[in-house]
């Protein structure tokens, strides 16, 4: 008897680098699709304490412990292969016990097309979420664009592209590396950009305990790991107490990743201490309380391989709490903050501070580029608007001969 349905209804995402529903990104998508009538499961890592499957919020996440963290290429290679095993043996479990149409894949690791490649074999579809550039964060980090490691990221990005039934990307940077370097025809490639949900990020009142310093605030928001500039930043805070004289500023780093041990080493080699606080990683509307309660918010992500390509959330999440900013001249900057932000010539860290300065010192600015990162928004960038591209995508995914078969 052949099915009647029109398209997928059951999709299997796979993620990597967090514990679901840590990613944003992945929990809006799952979420998105459950709401449009998708039946969602998502297998992850799990963070210590975390149950191995429950529901969360209607979507089911199955989990596996997660590697042990380190350096090198040895740490890379055991990672990505001992969770592309877990994942695998996981999705075994989800096969049998509720099925799936779709094996929605979120990168990195590109390494996951063999697992869609698989199910392919079975009647499944696969769909890459194409978040990162594997080769370029391998280029930026080991400052190589050589070896046999990047010609395998090269390789296994590649595959990915030309095994999925469709490709999404984050903006319109990622959508040309996939027409011309992947050979992606632009019809099976779909733009869902990262944008702020407003249901999550929205105005709260200030947090108290900063608010308490009647200092003016700089706020930095992300991952904190060798590719994100933090390290710019701290360099630009030096130039702002030592040219500047803004030694009664305070610098929050709201985060966690790899390189805050080095970064905190570096605050005090500069002399910062007074005016840097590390804050680790804050969630919901404590997170938002400190963004609310900043002066100014910042991106310092420099120009690279990498982040010339990207979109940064940050950017997005800052606008939407009507913060101005101040980032790095980046292409992908300016397509998300347009005239919400002040831009510095890249990796100037001289120039980014005297920029900070300028704008701290004008409220009428700030006051305006909020207004505009808030609209912008709205207007467009908010999850909503690219939730809708998200499940257009779905629906035009109708399900392979096989399933239609056996559905």
């Amino acid at each position: 008897m052949h099915s009647q349905r029109s398209n997928p209804t059951r999709v299997l995402m796979l993620l990597e680098n967090n514990p679901y529903p840590s990613d944003i990104r992945v929990r809006q998508e799952a979420q998105a699709l459950r709401e449009a009538g998708y039946k969602v499961s998502v297998i992850s890592p799990a963070r210590p304490g975390q149950p191995w499957c429950e529901d969360v919020h209607g979507v089911m996440a199955y989990r596996y412990p997660g590697p042990r963290e380190g350096s090198g290429v040895l740490a890379f290679l055991w990672e990505y292969g001992y969770s592309l095993v877990a994942t695998f043996l996981l999705s075994l479990i989800v096969w049998v016990r509720e099925g799936f149409d779709v094996v929605h894949a979120h990168n990195p690791p590109d390494l996951f097309c063999l697992v869609g490649l698989w199910y392919k074999l079975w009647g499944k579809r696969f769909v890459f979420d194409h978040h990162d550039l594997s080769p370029e964060i391998w280029e930026v980090r080991s400052g190589k664009r050589s070896g046999l490691l990047y010609k395998l990221l090269r390789l296994f990005e590649y595959l990915s592209c030309r095994i999925a039934d469709r490709v999404i990307v984050t903006n319109e940077s990622y959508r040309s590396i996939n027409r011309t370097r992947n050979s992606v025809p632009d019809w099976r490639i779909t733009t869902v950009r990262n944008g702020p949900d407003l249901q999550r990020v929205h105005q709260v009142p200030p947090a108290p305990v900063v608010v308490a310093t009647g200092r003016p605030v700089l706020a930095y928001v992300g991952v904190i790991g060798p590719q994100d500039g933090v390290d710019y930043l701290l360099r630009a805070v030096k130039y702002l107490c030592s040219e500047h004289g803004r030694e009664d500023l305070l610098c929050l780093i709201i985060g966690d990743g790899e390189s805050v041990p080095a970064l905190r080493k570096l605050s005090t080699e500069l002399g910062i201490d007074e005016q840097v606080r590390f804050t680790g990683k804050l969630y919901d509307d404590l997170l938002m309380a400190h963004i609310c309660a900043a002066t100014l918010c910042v991106d310092p992500d420099p120009a690279n391989p990498l982040n010339n390509l990207s979109t940064m959330i940050k950017i997005t999440e800052y606008m939407a709490l009507g913060k101005p900013i101040v980032a790095f001249d980046l292409p992908e900057h300016r397509a998300s903050a347009g005239e919400a932000a002040w831009y510095v010539p890249a990796n100037d860290e001289r120039a980014f501070a005297a920029t900070v300065a300028e704008l701290l010192d004008n409220p009428l600015a700030r006051e305006r580029m909020g207004q505009v990162g808030v609209e912008r928004v709205r207007n467009g960038l908010a999850w909503h608007h690219s939730a809708a591209h998200l499940v257009a995508m779905y629906a035009s995914l109708r399900p392979s001969p096989r399933q239609e078969q056996f559905a």
